[in-house]
């Protein structure tokens, strides 16, 4: 049975009981009293004159005496039963407002409402666990791209900040442990809809379990799951999570990819980031000398390792290396925050600092220290907080590692444009001085603006409602038309100028071109990663979606609206 209507029959057993049987000796009475009629005749009222008067009386409406005046044994068993249901009311009305405020009973109508939503979404969603940090930033660019979201968040704050948002799409949210199965399974783990799970709430046993149950409950689900420790990554490994984050090793390798070239790290922050609102300028980390490193956390052991794979000279400053170890050449015991512990790290001939305790505040004291000691330091600063970001700004760092935005990053890449995470993959294989020419193209295109990347697949979904779906190319193509690359960055307005747009990747059955030629002629199934202008985006979405608009950019020639009216006239049997 279902648990709101459990909890209301359980609640107002004993009201609608005691309502039951006064109203029920009441009627009885008044059938059993004697009456007069108008001639002072004996009488007796009914059964259903006697449950009318009843009711009219307990609801304190009161029409009057009937059918005739009553006797004064009626006037007194009248009053009996005034008081009575009176009472018997006042009693059921104050349980049922009571069970209105019970925090259970509203919890038992959130889920009903709750499951009611999610069964009823007809579109592609993916299910969100965790609305923290990550959490909402990937809810965004879910919504931004027009995609669903189901949120799960034990944090009823966190819930209620998200219905405050004001997002162009219904998000269903309930708040709850998205660890318990049960909760999982409302929240549409085995609806056909649901194409992912995202598992980044701030535990990772949580994260594991989650993991495991999507696994479990739906084989064939993709799970994305962030994880702070290696043997919960390796866990979750062990059962096929489809894709596990780590946000220290991912910004290790970053770094490491910019000490051996620069552009291409440039290259991936420009094409990955979220919410960056302008083009960021190329920074250049010195390969050589003396670096600190402040906390030998995973994020310290991270960066640590990969600056030794470089080659490069590094000394470990930790509070605590008896709990978090220590590298093999040994340690220097503090926190970096004084500048007695900074000057025994060489600091002063230091070229570069790595801030990566898992303290804000700390962080932000062995930069300011460390600057004062040495201001040509290039500066790595681990950010925890995002509440942070005045002050994590107000200091310069030359690079800010916030591993919430890491996280968010990758998983966003991987649900939205998986096509971009295998470009980046080939990006890699070229030298710095190709990277630094498509910078040059990236930056002539969108000038100052954030270039926007986005995917579009040829029939890849197969998903009905799945507005990602380029119609108008797809049914050129199934019509045996020839559609070519270079006719989706045509401008839907003015045919003889193109979007301010780049095709970097084109992956068909032969296999993946790199940065294809506009001459290239498209099939089903193909996969395309574009950069460009948002506006570009926007423009070749008409082009994608209609087909009068692809018509125009293959051939130059519309279809014009005389034309519609006679095929539309020859439709319906109209004469001229």
């Amino acid at each position: 049975m279902d648990s709101v209507i459990f909890t209301v029959i359980r609640r107002m057993r004993f009201p609608l009981m005691a309502l039951t049987i006064v109203y029920s000796i009441a009627v009885l009475g008044f059938t059993l009293i004697p009456a007069q009629d108008a001639s002072g005749n004996p009488a007796r009222m009914g059964f259903f004159d006697a449950f009318y008067f009843v009711s009219y009386t307990a609801t304190t409406i009161g029409f009057g005496e009937l059918p005739y005046p009553f006797t004064p044994a009626q006037r007194l068993w009248t009053i009996v039963c005034i008081y009575a249901t009176v009472i018997v009311w006042i009693y059921s009305i104050g349980t049922l407002i009571s069970l209105a405020q019970d925090a259970g009973f509203n919890r038992a109508v959130t889920r009903r409402r709750f499951r009611k939503r999610v069964r009823e979404l007809t579109r592609p969603f993916y299910l969100v666990c965790g609305y923290g940090e990550t959490g909402t930033a990937l809810t965004r660019a879910l919504i931004h791209r027009n995609r669903m979201a189901v949120v799960i968040d034990v944090d009823p704050q966190r819930i209620s900040a998200l219905k405050m948002e004001n997002y162009q799409l219904f998000v269903p949210a309930l708040c709850a442990d998205a660890g318990v199965p049960t909760i999982l399974r409302e929240a549409g783990l085995k609806h056909d809809r649901c194409i992912g799970v995202v598992a980044v709430t701030d535990d990772n046993e949580i994260n594991l379990k989650i993991s495991i149950t999507a696994k479990l409950l739906h084989k064939d689900i993709t799970v994305y799951a962030r994880s702070d420790s290696s043997d919960v990554e390796k866990n979750m490994e062990s059962f096929e999570t489809d894709n596990v984050v780590d946000p220290y090793e991912t910004f290790a390798l970053h770094l490491a990819i910019a000490l051996e070239m620069p552009c291409q790290f440039l290259i991936h922050r420009w094409l990955s980031g979220l919410n960056i609102e302008k083009l960021e300028e190329p920074v250049y980390p010195p390969a050589t000398g003396l670096w600190v490193i402040c906390g030998f956390g995973r994020f310290g052991k991270a960066i640590y390792s990969r600056l030794k794979v470089e080659g490069v000279g590094v000394i470990v400053i930790e509070a605590t290396p008896d709990r978090t170890g220590e590298p093999a050449e040994g340690c220097i015991k503090g926190r970096g925050t004084e500048a007695e512990t900074l000057k025994d790290a060489r600091i002063e001939s230091a070229v570069a600092l790595v801030a990566g305790t898992s303290d804000d505040t700390n962080n932000l004291s062995i930069v300011m220290t460390a600057k004062e000691l040495n201001s040509r330091l290039f500066v790595v600063l681990r950010q925890n907080e995002l509440v942070n970001q005045d002050i994590v700004d107000a200091v310069h760092a030359d690079i800010v590692m916030h591993p919430s935005a890491i996280i968010a990053n990758r998983i966003r890449v991987m649900m939205m444009v998986p096509l971009l995470r295998e470009f980046i993959v080939l990006a890699k294989m070229q030298d710095n001085a190709w990277a630094c020419e498509l910078a040059s193209r990236i930056s002539a295109l969108v000038g100052d603006e954030a270039p926007d990347v986005w995917e579009v697949c040829l029939k890849c979904s197969g998903l009905p409602g799945d507005r990602t779906d380029p119609v108008a190319v797809i049914r050129a193509l199934t019509d045996k038309q020839t559609v070519r690359l270079g006719h989706l960055m045509y401008d839907p307005h003015k045919r003889h100028d193109k979007l301010r747009c780049l095709t970097l990747l084109l992956k068909s059955e032969h296999g993946s071109t790199f940065l294809p030629k506009p001459e290239t002629a498209l099939s089903v199934g193909d996969r395309i990663l574009f950069c460009g202008s948002s506006a570009a985006r926007d423009d070749m979405e008409w082009t994608l979606q209609n087909e009068n608009i692809l018509r125009y950019s293959m051939t130059g020639k519309s279809r014009s609206p005389q034309r519609i009216w006679k095929v539309l006239a020859h439709a319906l049997g109209v004469r001229h």
